[in-house]
């Protein structure tokens, strides 16, 4: 008895001393800013990717450069509508890290979410997405990624939505913006 008692003390010190509600950032572009809120607690691999480009200042001159319509994904039996951005010189990209599923996280790709952008399981780098409406077939077991695995989300947008629909509205080809918008800055809010 004492020693379950003491493995749930330590087990809520532990869990009490990392957990955090949200991690604040801002997303400075060309055509405005966009408030964004990262779930360290549910999806601390991921975060912690993504801050370490924020913290490197890596994300500074990237740019949203891809978006996905209903117009332009007439072709595609599954389609979405994301913002895609954070494209960082391969050279300056860090190791790409594990995926944390939505089936781990228990955050699904609902409007405003960001998610890491990838290939295959295990590849996600620098870039990343925002889920423009509920997008459920970017989640664990959609249909969008044909591996079932989904994508990693891992926050979201808090204010800016209309920069980020802004963004999708810009004229592109193949789904690929003609003029990238810039993303100026992402940093932490203190």
């Amino acid at each position: 008895m004492k020693t379950k008692l003491l493995f749930a003390f330590l087990n809520l010190l532990f869990l009490g001393s990392f957990a955090q509600k949200t991690i604040p950032c801002l997303i400075k572009t060309s055509i405005g800013d966009i408030r964004i809120e990262l779930y360290a607690e549910k999806a601390p691999v991921t975060v912690a990717n993504f801050l370490k480009y924020v913290d490197h200042q890596l994300y500074d001159g990237s740019s949203f450069f891809r978006v996905c319509t209903p117009e332009n994904e007439k072709n595609r039996v599954i389609k979405i509508q994301v913002v895609q951005g954070g494209n960082v010189p391969e050279s300056k990209e860090f190791e790409p890290i594990p995926m944390e599923t939505t089936r781990q996280t228990g955050i699904h790709h609902l409007n405003g979410t960001l998610s890491m952008a990838r290939d295959t399981p295990n590849s996600a780098t620098s870039s990343f997405s925002i889920c423009i409406n509920d997008q459920p077939e970017l989640d664990f077991a959609g249909k969008r990624n044909p591996d079932g695995q989904g994508f990693a989300a891992f926050g979201k947008v808090t204010k800016g939505m209309r920069v980020v629909r802004k963004i999708q509205a810009q004229k592109e080809k193949d789904q690929y913006l003609l003029n990238p918008v810039l993303i100026q800055s992402i940093r932490r809010i203190k």
